[in-house]
């Protein structure tokens, strides 16, 4: 039993998910050393006098929702199309400003939140799909086709409201971007568990997983396999507009606002650092969303470590990309190849040993 548990860890240790579990586990023992209590969770009466969980790994389960639904989309994006879409922070706008408007346009209620949170959808769908035809259709590399949505993307969120930051509340939005009265989990995280699983059951119990990565991996074999590649990567926009539409539905929910310049601001570069800390390659090709999903946990945990550590928020940049460039080098394939090679001549060394004794 303890060899087959220790085998299972071995092989963990060897595979795509190896930088990211290392990265949190790193993480953990920091926070553990720095402070006992940082992953304590308390149970606590919020604002409205409902009972609610709090504390630091609270905060980073609920902090990471919106980004961890970006980078299945953007998982997805890469894997298709060998390239990194640059504007889902702006398309997410987009959508944000759409669901303001509808829900501004009538008296919110639970139809008029699912009526605004569809059409949004549509809306960000379309917007996405348009990088989508730029990508798929004139073979525009990803990264400059999503260049023009991620320019002008905000300042059409700004015109669809009419130029203005406008607010709103209601007790059920304030459900949906924090706590459902007798519910003590935060609803966001509630949703990204229901949003996980899925689009796993999607990708696994379809063959849409293996079609979008066959096309990442070899186009060409895959459309002479029956698989059609301009079809795969609309897919994957779709989906990706479907991200983008609950991400910023949930900011504006957490908010009761929508302001079109700072909504998910920087949250490309978020996703797509989530991305590579998951082992997942930029360059397309095989994927593993449970890598993504833990990259982007993993960012928001530095995150909330750097203000634990009272570092200043001008300052948290700026720590955080020294150390996520030191988990991407830790998994670029120079340094797997460089760790295999030097596992290879351990091993060579250790079954020389025994030989040369039995020789004696």
């Amino acid at each position: 039993m303890a060899n087959k548990i220790m085998n299972q860890i071995k092989k963990l240790f060897q595979s795509q998910l190896a930088i990211p579990i290392v990265a949190l586990l790193v993480l953990v023992i920091f926070n553990l050393i720095r402070d006992p209590s940082f992953f304590s969770i308390a149970v606590k009466k919020n604002n409205l006098g409902n009972t609610v969980l709090s504390g630091n790994l609270i905060s980073i389960l609920n902090g990471a929702s919106e980004l961890v639904i970006l980078s299945i989309g953007m998982t997805l994006v890469t894997s298709a199309t060998k390239g990194q879409d640059i504007s889902i922070g702006a398309s997410a706008a987009i959508a944000g400003s759409v669901f303001v408007k509808i829900l501004r346009a009538w008296s919110v209620n639970p139809g008029t939140i699912i009526f605004g949170i569809v059409f949004a959808c549509v809306v960000a769908v379309i917007f996405c799909l348009l990088n989508g035809v730029l990508i798929a259709k004139f073979n525009i590399q990803p990264m400059i086709a999503s260049l023009i949505l991620y320019t002008a993307g905000r300042p059409i969120a700004y015109w669809i409201n009419g130029g203005a930051t406008p607010n709103v509340e209601s007790p059920l939005l304030t459900y949906l971007g924090g706590f459902i009265p007798h519910i003590a989990i935060p609803t966001p995280i509630i949703i990204v568990v229901i949003f996980i699983v899925l689009i796993n059951l999607l990708l696994k119990k379809t063959t849409l997983g293996l079609y979008i990565q066959s096309v990442g991996i070899n186009e060409r074999a895959a459309k002479l396999n029956g698989i059609n590649p301009v079809l795969m990567k609309m897919i994957v926009f779709v989906i990706l507009g479907v991200c983008v539409t609950l991400a910023g539905s949930m900011n504006v929910c957490r908010i009761g606002l929508i302001n079109h310049e700072t909504i998910l601001l920087d949250i490309e570069m978020d996703a797509i650092l989530a991305v590579a800390i998951g082992g997942n390659s930029l360059g397309g090709g095989k994927f593993k969303l449970s890598g993504s999903i833990l990259g982007a946990y993993i960012i928001q945990a530095l995150t909330i470590t750097l203000y634990a550590m009272k570092v200043s928020s001008t300052a948290v940049k700026a720590y955080k990309a020294v150390v996520i460039i030191i988990i991407v080098v830790a998994g670029s394939p120079v340094v797997k190849d460089w760790i295999k090679g030097l596992r290879n001549k351990i091993a060579q060394k250790s079954s020389v040993r025994p030989a040369a004794v039995e020789a004696r």
